[in-house]
């Protein structure tokens, strides 16, 4: 029988231009043995530098459920030992991939439970930042809440309203993404003992867990749907507004109606800019904008 080849890695092309996605197809097995002891120690530099700094500054659920599936400090986890405790507990389980995947593909393994990992992580040069979510910042930052039952929900209920999106155009799915922007990669929740980081772009970021908490420039906004999916957003720098939850039962709350009226209702309503603080907003800190770069909101 012979050997499966090694999956590819695939990262953005950088042109003249601009970065350029190049997108992934199907899944692929983890090719655990084919990690280099490079690949292991910056796993285990990464790990080590964000448990230090995220007790007080992550959410007690992303915490208790990262010590809870057993994920290994010293080396890149198996995919295959952390499925194990999410079926026990979720029934998520972790898919390999090579990179990006097209959005109904995305969508489509979010409705059914599964969530997509770069099998590859970052070499020691992109150690502060990369462009593509690797393994580290999938594997690290996502699939840790996927053991909270009800962000478990959360992410499936927005697989399925992703799925269904399609049927509505790029507005809605544009829409749809600022609502993925906003809460599973830079979302604050209210914790009794303050605010706490749950969205993965920052539990897997130095740089962007001290900022989004403890830097004067953004702003902190409670969640309010409609908003969050008007709001531009920021790809090449740390966020101009995060947006504040009370509970993950706020999220299901907010995901489960039908979301038809609401395209409707947002169709051809003007885009927010990132930094933008309304008359309407439940500002918990309203940001200096020290720093903030005036251009290039997505």
């Amino acid at each position: 029988m012979s050997a499966q080849p090694q999956p590819r890695r695939l990262e953005s092309i950088q042109t003249d231009r601009g970065s350029v996605p190049v997108y992934a197809t199907g899944t692929v097995e983890q090719p655990w043995d084919s990690y280099d002891t490079t690949d292991h120690a910056v796993w285990q530099q990464l790990y080590a530098r964000q448990r230090e700094i995220l007790p007080g500054r992550a959410c007690d659920a992303f915490l208790r459920a990262q010590d809870t599936m057993g994920m290994t400090p010293d080396r890149i986890p198996k995919f295959s030992e952390l499925n194990a405790a999410l079926a026990a507990t979720t029934g998520w389980r972790i898919v390999g991939v090579e990179g990006l995947l097209p959005e109904l593909d995305f969508f489509t393994h979010l409705a059914n439970r599964r969530f997509p990992v770069s099998w590859w992580i970052r070499k020691p040069e992109q150690i502060d930042y990369i462009e593509e979510p690797d393994l580290f910042h999938d594997l690290f930052g996502h699939v840790p809440l996927l053991m909270d039952p009800m962000f478990a929900d959360y992410l499936e209920a927005y697989g399925k309203g992703g799925v269904k999106a399609h049927g509505f155009g790029p507005e809605a799915l544009m829409q749809l993404a600022r609502l993925y922007w906003y809460t599973v990669e830079f979302g604050l929740i209210r914790q009794a003992d303050g605010l706490r980081i749950y969205g993965a772009g920052i539990v897997s970021s130095k740089g962007e867990s001290i900022h989004c908490l403890e830097s004067p420039a953004p702003n902190r906004i409670g969640f309010d749907l409609e908003r969050v999916m008007r709001t531009r957003y920021r790809i090449d720098s740390y966020q101009k507004t995060y947006f504040v939850i009370d509970s993950f039962e706020q999220l299901i709350d907010a995901t489960l109606p039908d979301f038809a009226p609401l395209y409707a209702r947002l169709a051809g309503q003007d885009t927010i800019p990132a930094g933008t603080v309304l008359d309407t907003d439940g500002v918990l800190h309203r940001g200096t904008g020290e720093g903030w770069a005036q251009n290039a909101d997505v």
